[in-house]
């Protein structure tokens, strides 16, 4: 089978990290860690596991830091080698384990990537058994190798492929309703109604989202999901996102320039106090923010706009930022919150997994948000498939895939 494949080289990996902030396109092939290989199928780990055969394989931005090399090196000792990448994924099971009761052939299902102990066939740790899925602090043990999530494990295979393994813990089924193009944003869009739940703004809550890449407008269709009718501001880069942004929600969306501190005062009636080296002091600003870029820059103004004692999630997955000033976390006592994939929310007095609450709410919405997936490529043409996603501006791109239904 066709398969997008990483492997472990150091001189690979510094020379894709000196092409990769100019030259994304150019990080993958035999010369790079990144390349288009042909691979045998993975054998089915034990009787719990599915075959799926991959229809649509979502770009996520984590995948693009690490083709760049831009990724931290946390990851590094959880990680098992060579693996496929893909972790987005909307696919059909072609093949089950004799145990498995969840899914039979023909279904199709969406992909919870994460490793966690029901998927190592492991005695739930503390956070397993709380739901807490992406928490798992057994990413290294079980029945295959360690790797957070499919797509970063050798055994798993990922969704940059024809076709991958998992267990039946993972899949989930899609209602007929929803067509592919939207199937295959429920693992992004899960990301970010984690997020929001996990901040619950109240309606009376002004919200910052930093950043409308895929993830931001997800945070902000997702504010709107579970109901939160309070005001919405948004710092989008490019045209194309500043539309999306509306549309999807929120009130006002403002251009990341030298104009943008005043704007954001001017909504939220904080004071900008500007001192030396033209560093500005913000006193107020917004209840909650979001920040989905995680750059140094975008932490920075998160933090600055981040009222007293109010409530900064960080969505968006950072590498290694410079130059963060964290003087006014302690001098403002914010409360500071990451967020990483999904698991067993609660909702009043009903528990539901993000995912299936996702899939719930966009039977309803699919329509409105079908369209973010702007671009799909066969696995033949990753490298334009890689540019597209890492240059959004020039392409106007939101979410991009790989298109294995005609491979």
């Amino acid at each position: 089978m066709l398969a997008i494949q990483y492997r472990k080289s150091l001189p690979l990996f510094l020379l894709s990290k000196l092409l990769g902030k100019r030259f994304p396109h150019y990080c993958i092939g035999w010369w790079s860690p990144t390349r288009l290989v042909e691979l045998e199928e993975q054998k089915l780990p034990s009787p719990n596991w599915v075959r799926v055969k991959t229809l649509l394989a979502g770009i996520c931005g984590s995948d693009i830091d690490v083709i760049t090399s831009r990724s931290s090196f946390y990851f590094a000792p959880i990680t098992s080698y060579p693996f496929v990448l893909g972790h987005e994924a909307v696919g059909r099971a072609v093949e089950v384990g004799s145990k498995v009761s969840k899914v039979k052939v023909g279904d199709r299902v969406v992909l919870e990537p994460a490793l966690s102990c029901p998927v190592r066939e492991l005695k739930p740790c503390p956070y397993c058994e709380a739901g807490l899925f992406g928490n798992c602090e057994r990413i290294t043990e079980g029945i295959i190798s360690s790797g957070v999530q499919t797509g970063y494990c050798r055994d798993t295979g990922g969704a940059w492929s024809e076709c991958f393994v998992a267990h039946e813990h993972q899949l989930h089924l899609v209602p007929d309703e929803i067509p592919d193009e939207v199937a295959v944003l429920v693992e992004p869009f899960s990301c970010a109604m984690h997020a929001v739940l996990r901040a619950r703004p109240s309606k009376d809550c002004k919200v910052l989202v930093i950043g409308c890449g895929t993830i931001g407008l997800m945070t902000i269709k997702s504010l709107r999901l579970i109901g939160f009718d309070g005001h919405i501001s948004a710092i989008a880069k490019y045209p194309h996102q500043r539309e999306w942004a509306k549309l999807l929600g929120a009130d006002v969306v403002v251009k990341p320039d030298k104009w943008l501190y005043d704007e954001l005062g001017a909504i939220t009636e904080a004071k900008i106090l500007r001192g030396d080296f033209g560093i500005c002091t913000v006193v107020g600003g917004y209840d909650v923010v979001f920040d989905c870029v995680a750059s140094s820059q975008s932490i920075n103004d998160a933090i600055k706009w981040t009222r007293a004692r109010g409530k900064l999630i960080l969505v968006g997955m950072p590498s290694i930022p410079k130059g963060v000033d964290l003087a006014p976390v302690w001098h403002k006592e914010l409360h500071i919150l990451g967020s990483y994939a999904y698991g067993v929310e609660r909702i009043g007095e009903r528990k539901i997994h993000t995912i299936d609450l996702v899939i719930e709410m966009l039977l309803k919405e699919w329509r409105e948000v079908r369209g973010m997936l702007t671009h799909t490529f066969p696995l033949t043409r990753y490298r334009e498939a890689i540019a597209v996603s890492a240059r959004p501006g020039r392409h106007k791109a939101i979410k991009v895939a790989f298109d294995m239904r005609q491979q």
